[in-house]
């Protein structure tokens, strides 16, 4: 099995290798044969030979160095998505995913249009909170860290619902998407290795059972004392 790591460099921030580390962990830990490729800026990518697809946050600037080697790969990572193969982009690497991206000048970058959302970036100051994000799809709450400059609107297939924190836009009660296997989120820690049973999720639907989770013991005790103090706060 094999996990791209997809512009490992320039979109890492807040720990993001940690969620490429953990799930590769994972999969070892449950029998699989599996190992992680790093592709960057201008090298060769056929998603078809990937069982797992992560890009991590980055800056503002780097996001868009990302978003123009990113256009020229986008029926590539379509097809992957439609595949119902499982990624996560973290951050704000899934903004690129949309229909545009408007910087805090005015400046508009056309996204890759694989969704019908937009971004608009300000620059009055950077919007930060501790979050919890209940779903669906999730037996138990995520918890994690949203720093961003962006507001998005338009996002037909919310990932979350908003229990305490930042959503798509001011006010908002939901963020991120999801669609098919594919999930986008703000949520950073890094989300994998805060809330375990996202890693145990995705693994599941790359084994297509469930994972052995003993090397995940102690991220687990983590996650309740994060999740507990979380709560305390509200």
């Amino acid at each position: 099995m094999k996990i791209l790591h997809l512009y490992y460099d320039i979109m890492n921030l807040y720990g993001d290798y940690g969620n490429v580390s953990v799930l590769e962990r994972l999969l070892s830990q449950s029998g699989a044969d599996c190992g992680v490729v790093k592709k960057s800026l201008g090298d060769k990518v056929d998603f078809g030979e990937y069982d797992f697809v992560f890009v991590g946050s980055g800056t503002e600037k780097n996001q868009k160095l990302v978003l123009e080697d990113l256009s020229g790969r986008a029926e590539g990572l379509k097809e992957y998505i439609e595949a119902s193969k499982p990624a996560l982009f973290t951050g704000n690497s899934f903004e690129l995913l949309g229909k545009s991206i408007t910087d805090c000048s005015g400046k508009a970058y056309d996204g890759l249009g694989l969704f019908g959302f937009t971004t608009v970036e300000q620059n009055k100051k950077r919007l930060t909170s501790d979050a919890i994000l209940e779903s669906d799809f999730l037996g138990k709450p995520l918890v994690g860290f949203i720093n961003k400059c962006s507001e998005i609107s338009g996002v037909e297939n919310h990932a979350f619902t908003v229990r305490r924190g930042l959503g798509d836009n001011d006010g908002a009660k939901t963020e991120g998407i999801k669609y098919n296997n594919f999930i986008g989120t703000h949520l950073t820690g890094p989300v994998l290795v805060k809330n375990p049973h996202f890693a145990e999720y995705f693994a599941e639907i790359i084994l297509g059972k469930r994972p052995d989770d003993g090397c995940l013991e102690l991220a687990k005790k983590g996650y309740e004392v994060t999740l507990r103090e979380l709560n305390s706060e509200n």
